[in-house]
Order: structure tokens, then sequence, then C-alpha cells
């Protein structure tokens, strides 16, 4: 495994680590009356989704620069990706921020993916991340970063209130909750356009 492969490597570590911080009071104290969350997990979280996508700015620029861009890294790459963006959006479905049926649709569509490049992979192909996979994974960035404002606001709700603003917080939190779902369905949108993408190159190697 190459310096940037290690580096990808960093997303799938930082995936589960997500998910149990995130969902810390509903796995560990699932009969507690606080499933929501406290402050600790807003800064953690932060955290945890700014290093993970820093290391999915690095280690392309690693590959290029040292030269290791390789069959294996365009694929592990995209696969990192996809773990680390499933991983945040089970959390907010969870939460009810996100809605249940345009997730399915983007994890079908990943499994569609994953056989396609097995094809081809057996065809000596290796297909790495499309256009619209890539922008796929911005929208997808985006719709994390307002979800877990969402979330955050949550755990934020008592000291909006102690504070006299609840007024505030309704806007901050309607507004962003929309933000979120229209990012989330517009990632679900090119994520199945971005499919027929893949597909048709498929199609194409097969003529060849």
């Amino acid at each position: 495994m190459k310096t940037a492969d290690k580096v990808t490597t960093i997303r799938i570590i930082l995936a589960p680590v997500f998910f149990v911080v995130c969902n810390f009071y509903v796995l560990f104290n699932p009969a507690g009356s606080d499933t929501i969350g406290q402050f600790w997990q807003i800064p953690v979280l932060a955290i945890i989704f700014a290093v993970a996508e820093l290391s999915d700015m690095l280690d392309g620029l690693i590959a290029r620069k040292r030269g290791e861009v390789s069959d294996f890294g365009k694929l592990y790459d995209p696969f990192a990706d996809t773990l680390f963006q499933i991983s945040i959006f089970i959390c907010f479905v969870w939460h009810n921020i996100l809605p249940l049926i345009p997730f399915l649709l983007i994890v079908y569509r990943e499994f569609a993916i994953l056989f396609v490049r097995t094809l081809m992979q057996k065809k000596g192909v290796s297909m790495g991340a499309r256009l619209g996979g890539k922008i796929k994974t911005i929208v997808s960035i985006g719709t994390g970063i307002l979800a877990f404002f969402v979330y955050s606001l949550r755990i934020l709700f008592q000291r909006f209130l102690a504070a006299g603003k609840a007024d505030l917080y309704d806007r901050l939190y309607t507004g962003l909750s929309r933000s979120a779902i229209i990012f989330f369905l517009l990632a679900v949108v090119i994520s199945l356009l971005s499919f027929f993408d893949y597909f048709r190159v498929y199609l194409k190697s097969s003529k060849q």
C-alpha cells in the first residue's frame, strides 16, 4: 500500500468512528431519555469530518506528486469516499434529519456501481471516479455539513431556549433542515445520472 493509499485509509477508519460518536447515547444508553446527544459530540464530529475530507484532498495530491497513481488507488479512493458518506447518511437518517427512501436509492446505486466496476475489472479495465461521481461527492459533502448543523442545533436547543432565542432556533432549524434535504435529493439525482454514465462507459468497453 502506497503513501496515498494510506491517507485514503484514514477515511475508512474514521467512518465507523463518526457513526459511534454520533450515536453514542443511542448505542450505549438506549433506555435513557436523552438520545439526542451532548455538546462534546459537536467538536469531535466536526474534527472527524474535517480530517476525513482533508484526507480526500491530500490522497489525490500525494498520488500525483509522488507518481503513485495506480489501478488500486483508482478503486480504493472512491470506495473510501462512499463508505464515509454512507456512514454519515446512516447517522442522520437514523436521527430523522434525512429521509430514508432517497438514502436507499443512493445505497442501491453504490451496489450497482460496484457490480459494473467488477465487470469492467474482469475485462482488465479499472474505472475510477468520473466527473459525475466527483460532483456527487461534493454535493454529498454539502449534505453532510448541513445535516451536521441540524444535528448540532438539536443538541444546542436548551441553550437557545435559556437565552430566550427560541424564534432564532426555529428559523435556523427550519432553514438548515430544508437545505439539507434539498442537497440530499440533488445528491440522489446526480448519483443516478452518474450511474448511467458509468454504465455507458461499460457498454462502450464491451464493444471493443
